[in-house]
């Protein structure tokens, strides 16, 4: 891993050079920032039972299954398209490298931007006054479930973009993949039929992988280590298929 560094602020550059950032930036910050301004309305009218912060995070999967496409489907299937990931591993670098440093500047502009939107609560805290808009529970809760759950948003982006060479069908792929795990675990596991005995396993299965109900647990300061190794073996799952596909598609090349 000796090049990894370099490999990774090499990355960074390239991203934040990259059209596709800056859209993806732009369209989260409006869009959470939209959720913010809407959540201080309502809770400037009447008094609310769960936290701001609680409502905040509510919406996460939609700038996820956005940003996260936006962030990595060029990060592969680019370079595979253009021919300068062979060229790349005819130097002293490894395809685990090239394929962690990729994850890793993915993951960091990820985790800037989510972290960028602490912003609102500090802009609140400091002009307002009001500690009912805060609950720092919820808050820090919340941010850790981004930055846990994000690990496994960026790899799955990551894969699909190892899968093939054109970058518009990885962000699909990528999109798909996400809303599949966020928004199909979450229907799945209201699902009636799962309760029959010979789909109990598969119903374990899903409750285990349901992401809302993991954001809920983060949110009221529930740190469950099973949702821990959920989002890590995942992680470590996903990066290993992008590395192996890009290792097949080399050899066939």
């Amino acid at each position: 891993m000796r090049h990894f560094p370099t490999l990774l602020s090499h990355e960074l550059r390239m991203l934040l050079v990259s059209p596709a950032t800056y859209v993806a930036a732009t369209l989260f910050l409006g869009f959470m920032g939209l959720i913010f301004t809407k959540i201080l309305e309502v809770y400037s009218a009447a008094p609310q039972e769960s936290s701001p912060a609680m409502v905040y995070f509510q919406l996460f999967w939609l700038p996820a299954c956005v940003m996260v496409p936006l962030l990595t489907m060029k990060c592969l299937a680019e370079e595979r398209r253009l021919g300068t990931i062979e060229t790349l591993l005819t130097t002293p670098v490894t395809t685990t490298e090239v394929v962690l440093a990729k994850f890793g500047a993915a993951y960091f502009l990820y985790a800037a931007l989510w972290g960028s939107t602490a912003g609102f609560f500090y802009i609140l805290r400091r002009f307002s006054g009001d500690s009912r808009f805060l609950d720092s529970g919820p808050l820090l809760g919340g941010f850790l479930f981004i930055a846990v759950s994000g690990l496994f948003f960026v790899a799955i982006g990551v894969l699909a973009s190892s899968v093939t060479k054109n970058q518009s069908v990885a962000g699909i792929l990528s999109c798909v993949a996400l809303a599949s795990l966020i928004i199909g675990g979450n229907a799945l596991s209201d699902s009636a039929w799962l309760e029959q005995g010979l789909f109990r396993p598969a119903k374990f299965a899903i409750e285990y992988g349901h992401v809302f109900a993991h954001r809920d647990d983060f949110t009221r300061g529930v740190i469950d280590t099973r949702h821990l190794l959920f989002y890590l073996s995942g992680t470590v799952l996903s990066l290993i298929f992008s590395i192996l596909s890009v290792e097949a598609k080399l050899l066939h090349a």
